[in-house]
């Protein structure tokens, strides 16, 4: 029998993303052991990498409009139609991201996810029955507001005057116009999809967790944090505290309360949808990554989750890591072995080049292991199968 190897990284963040990183270990276990069956799935959970991901497993097309970025500029951002356009992928990060934004540029009082909510629209206009919005590498911190401006909601203060963009603006919300909002949302199923738990408001909040990284000084994000505080107690007070409610700056939050959404894994959706369970069944060793692997990590969902089930499926499963952060609570021993790359601060050609070394040195002498025994013959027959997934 010959061997097979599943290839489903998730991206090294601000370095490659799961699909770059995909192709660099796929290549370097080409080099070494070019007799193996190599399986590549890349991994996302709702962030950057989603529809890059789903269009890798799941027949679809990809679709490039131009929309406002975070502060109104033209930005060129790409959404999937899956299922025959049944299905919308959009996420939030091409649009309102933190990554089309230098360093200098963020500022998340202002930032606005108005873009984000362009694409919703495109995906409503076409007619899909499903919309899946990931959340994840926002440079916005507006609870979902300026996405649902978009979608034709209207924020305006005791004056009856339109909100400006960004969510500081929000502690002189007065009422929340709905009269106008996009008609066919009341007809689809809106998913929100994240593995960030962080609820709307407090310590692991929108503001006070991840508003540093996204711009705002101390004083900046007490001022975004008494301004979310303020129009959620306005608009739904009890969904304060909900799970997920928080991530992408809000948007999570926005969007459930005042647009109908429901909030999901991320991972799950994807690991759904590309069959990973299947996958993982008939391979006889499976090869993952990220670009930090520390506590929060190897808790969390992407390659911990992937090595959770290659465990209760017998599989060894491999990470190659950007870093590894040896502190307490890292769970190592969800792994078969856990390869540190090297430097997390090399450009991306670099990293590739580390990656894609550190993949063949690993399969020389891996492509002499046996078969594994354990491949689950109810998935056996549907092995040449392994890359056609859906929802």
């Amino acid at each position: 029998m010959i061997l097979r190897w599943l290839v489903a990284p998730q991206e090294f963040k601000g370095t490659l993303t799961a699909a770059e990183a995909a192709e660099a270990l796929r290549s370097g276990l080409r080099q070494a052991a070019p007799e193996v069956l190599l399986d590549v799935a890349p991994l996302a959970d709702g962030g950057p990498g989603t529809v890059d991901a789903l269009l890798t497993g799941t027949p679809g097309e990809r679709r490039v409009l131009t929309v406002q970025g975070p502060f109104g500029a033209p930005v060129q951002a790409a959404y999937a139609l899956l299922e025959g356009g049944k299905t919308a992928i959009i996420e939030m990060a091409a649009a309102s991201g933190l990554s089309l934004l230098a360093p200098e540029e963020r500022d998340a009082r202002r930032a606005s996810t108005y873009g984000t909510g362009e694409l919703i629209c495109a995906a409503l206009d076409v007619g899909c029955s499903r919309l899946i919005v990931g959340l994840g590498g926002s440079a916005t911190n507006d609870a979902g507001a300026g996405a649902l401006t978009a979608l034709g909601y209207r924020f305006l203060d005791a004056e009856g005057r339109q909100l400006p963009p960004g969510g500081a603006a929000l502690r002189r919300m007065a009422r929340v116009d709905t009269s106008q909002r996009h008609p066919r949302l009341t007809e689809v199923e809106l998913l929100v999809a994240t593995d960030v738990t962080s609820p709307l408001l407090g310590p692991n909040g929108a503001s006070r967790l991840f508003g540093p990284q996204k711009g705002a000084d101390p004083a900046a994000v007490e001022e975004l944090e008494q301004a979310l505080a303020f129009f959620a107690q306005s608009v739904a007070p009890e969904f304060i505290r909900v799970p997920g409610s928080g991530a992408a700056g809000g948007l999570g939050y926005g969007l459930a309360v005042l647009a109908g959404a429901n909030i999901v894994s991320g991972y799950a959706l994807v690991a759904q949808a590309l069959h990973l369970e299947r996958r993982v069944a008939v391979a006889d060793a499976v090869l993952t990554g990220e670009g930090r692997f520390d506590r929060q990590t190897s808790l969390g969902k992407g390659p911990a989750a992937l090595a959770r089930s290659g465990k209760e499926l017998g599989k060894p499963v491999v990470l190659f890591a950007g870093s590894v952060v040896h502190e307490e609570g890292l769970d190592a021993s969800l792994f078969h072995e856990v390869i540190d790359v090297g430097n997390p601060a090399l450009d991306k050609e670099a990293a590739i080049l580390a990656l894609r070394a550190a993949a063949e040195r690993w399969a020389s002498t891996a492509r002499h292991m046996k078969p594994h025994d354990a491949r689950d013959r109810k998935y056996r027959d549907d092995e040449e199968h392994m890359g056609s997934g859906s929802f």
